[in-house]
């Protein structure tokens, strides 16, 4: 495709198939179709190629296309250049009355013709073909222009006056009468080819830029790993992996592919996938993530997620899926410049008429029309929106945050209350241990390590949660003997030569065993904070407490200032208590809490705050937030949550840094911001200079650059979007 008109086209054939549903993009070359179960893919490409273009099916997301170079491109380069070594010196005489020697004028024959034909030849094959099929493109406007050039140009050399020796024309940036027969264009007709040639070599070029993101993404991956076979370590290509093999990932080495630790435990560097720069600690059972560094120890991987599976291919989907669909603007461009073009083609034969009709002679008229077509060409309103989308979304692939679609960007710029789950949002998600309280005389060691003994024997999150912290400040653990669980209540059993009891205060109870006066306080005291207090005992007295609870992610305060700046209102939503809420929201800032809501009242929270007319954005990760993050207004969720959650959200963050939704909205802003800039730079352009160049105030040459230049201004302005930097960085 050359330009919106084509893709607009296409869209339109593919549309009228029975059961048809297309969306053609004109900066990333694809189409997007729906099509009902079992349709022949070749009817699409032969529907296509029917329309005059070409089609092939594209690669599965985990096979990047490869390549030296793009054929297209390099065609163009050679057009261009053949086309500036030429046009040059035939631009120079036409305007320098010095360099007009002898028959000058047959010399810029010879030099302009190859460009006119030659250089100019995809527009003049894309303008035939559109031809033949009843349609005008913007092809269809540079080809008429050029030829008419060109044809205007030979009847004044034969049979005009313009071929006699010593012929001379002035440059004049105006139109003035002259004698029709008597002047040449073919510094027009190369000069607009040259110009526009060079706009469409910089706007593939850049467009090629705009893509790299989403190549960059699927090359992370590593391209080949270390399995282990009947014990021996064999180097294969990763895409011969197979779900269930067990690979060997050496310290400073790629993990080729999603899977769950075996043995081994080191420091995993995810930056490259989440943006965050700290290691994250790995051990058995701990799941890994393809594309990401080994940063410390060995480790030995089982592969559980292959090809389009994993969590690499997943993201470049998204990607891909979002630089793919459109925008309400971009329908809106589209469907103004599949109109385009027969309205410009009626306004350059109007202008022609009307300087003709006004006794201005036929040189001049025909400048004037032809100057039109030229400056016309909304290239630029094709480009507008599917270029930033493509630079943005890359460039939030770049940062770990994943655009699902275009019409988000929407969303971003309405939203002004952004609601918080509080578990695994702005806290950890994960229980862990914050206070040991020993009775007097009782050692902070010995309790931790009899706590931790009988704890590590259990499942629940708190127990596992009292062991981690235990084992972390007091090393291994002794091994507990004749363990119990007492259902609701705790656990009991033979822990370093003590029979002891850990759990609740009533289980103490039971076995006579009460808590000193202060350290019953302090029991309170946490409780009265939403926090989880476990008492232990053994020999028969109460040994101390135990205070669990789930830690505040060390950014998020951070993360709910900026949102605060951009002016925004945080609010925070758990199903915690109300004590245990406001202690969360007061260590990061928030001033509303709503607590107390069970999982299903979720999304009645949203739709509440929707009906009292905010706009709301809903982050969060579990599988019960997925019909909240439906029901907003712009959904997002945290990459490391539930695939559900994930599924239902408008972004996916693929850390679990609250700083993250700051980046994503702002993303997105600056994103919508670009497209209004590039639509208003090509509607103004357009409209601006059409009448100029019908009033004879421009020449074609003149017009060819300036058009040139709007469309390399729109892709230009785009390409801004990459230097985006996070809150984070």
């Amino acid at each position: 495709m050359t330009c919106a008109s084509c893709a607009n086209r296409i869209e339109r054939k593919l549309n009228k198939l029975d059961g048809v549903t297309a969306s053609v993009n004109y900066a990333t070359e694809k189409a997007r179709v729906t099509v009902p179960e079992g349709y022949d893919p070749a009817l699409l490409i032969a529907e296509v190629e029917k329309t005059g273009y070409t089609a092939i099916l594209p690669r599965p997301a985990e096979e990047p296309a490869r390549g030296d170079g793009d054929p297209e491109l390099t065609s163009l380069r050679q057009r261009l250049i053949g086309a500036i070594v030429l046009t040059v010196p035939v631009i120079a005489m036409s305007m320098i009355p010095a360099l007009q020697f002898d028959s000058w004028q047959w010399a810029s024959l010879a030099l302009a013709a190859p460009v006119i034909i030659w250089a100019a030849w995809p527009f003049h094959r894309a303008a035939w073909i559109n031809l033949r099929h009843g349609s005008a493109t913007m092809d269809t406007l540079i080809s008429m222009g050029t030829s008419v050039a060109l044809l205007w140009s030979l009847y004044a050399l034969f049979l005009g006056t313009a071929g006699e020796p010593g012929m001379t024309h002035a440059f004049a940036l105006t139109i003035a009468p002259t004698d029709g027969a008597g002047s040449i264009y073919l510094e027009v007709g190369a000069g607009v080819t040259t110009f526009i040639l060079a706009g469409r070599y910089f706007e593939k070029r850049s467009k090629r830029q705009a893509g790299d993101a989403l190549r960059a993404l699927l090359e992370l991956g590593a391209k080949d790993v270390a399995v282990l076979r009947e014990g021996v370590e064999t180097r294969i290509p990763t895409g011969d992996l197979r779900v269930g093999d067990e690979f060997v990932v050496r310290p400073g080495e790629k993990i080729a592919i999603d899977g769950v630790v075996v043995s081994g435990t080191s420091a995993v560097d995810a930056s490259m996938l989440t943006g965050e720069s700290v290691p994250v600690e790995v051990r058995e059972g701990d799941a890994v993530t393809g594309a990401t560094v080994n940063a410390g120890g060995r480790l030995v991987v089982r592969a559980s997620r292959i090809g389009a599976d994993t969590q690499l291919a997943q993201m470049a989907k998204l990607v891909e899926d979002a630089q793919s669909g459109k925008a309400e603007v971009q329908r809106l461009a589209d469907r103004i410049s599949g109109i385009f073009v027969p309205i410009v083609i009626a306004i350059a034969v109007v202008t022609l008429g009307a300087w003709l009709g006004a006794g201005f002679p036929a040189s001049a008229a025909f400048t004037a029309a032809v100057a039109v077509l030229v400056i016309a060409c909304p290239c630029a309103l094709g480009l507008a929106t599917p270029t930033a989308l493509l630079v943005g979304t890359g460039r939030g692939a770049q940062l770990g945050i994943l655009i699902k679609g275009p019409e988000v960007l929407e969303s971003t710029r309405r939203v002004d209350t952004v609601v918080l789950d509080k578990t695994g949002t702005v806290t950890s998600g994960r229980m862990s241990l914050v206070e040991v309280i020993p009775e007097p005389g009782v050692d902070r060691a010995e309790l931790l390590r009899v706590a931790g003994a009988l704890e590590q024997a259990s499942e629940h999150p708190v127990a596992q949660a009292i062991a981690r912290g235990a084992a972390a400040e007091v090393g291994q653990l002794p091994v507990a003997e004749d363990f119990a669980n007492v259902a609701g209540r705790g656990v009991q059993g033979m822990a370093d030569g003590h029979a002891a009891v850990v759990g609740r205060e009533s289980l103490l109870a039971d076995w006579a065993m009460h808590l000193h006066r202060d350290v019953a306080a302090a029991k309170a005291r946490a409780e009265d904070e939403g926090r989880t207090v476990v008492v232990v005992g053994w020999d028969g007295a109460a040994r101390g407490l135990l205070v669990v609870a789930d830690t505040v992610k060390p950014t998020s305060a951070e993360g709910v200032a900026a949102l605060k700046r951009m002016g925004l209102t945080p609010l925070l939503l758990t199903g915690d208590n109300a004590a245990v809420g406001r202690r969360v929201a007061a260590e990061v800032g928030i001033d509303e809490v709503i607590a107390e809501v069970l999982p299903q009242d979720k999304v009645d929270v949203v739709a509440r705050l929707q009906a009292e007319g905010k706009v709301v954005a809903m982050v969060g990760d579990g599988v019960n937030d997925a019909p909240a993050l439906a029901q907003a207004d712009l959904g997002l969720a945290m990459g490391t949550g539930a695939d559900v959650a994930i599924e239902a959200a408008d972004i996916t963050l693929v850390g679990s840094d609250l700083r993250g939704v700051v980046d994503a909205i702002r993303l997105s802003r600056r994103t919508l911001g670009t497209i209004k800039t590039n639509l208003f730079w090509a509607f103004a352009y357009n409209v601006a200079a059409i009448p100029v160049a019908a009033l004879g105030m421009l020449n074609p040459m003149l017009a060819g650059a300036a058009m040139a230049f709007s469309s390399v201004f729109v892709v230009g302005n785009s390409l801004r979007l990459r230097a985006f930097r996070s809150v984070t960085r």
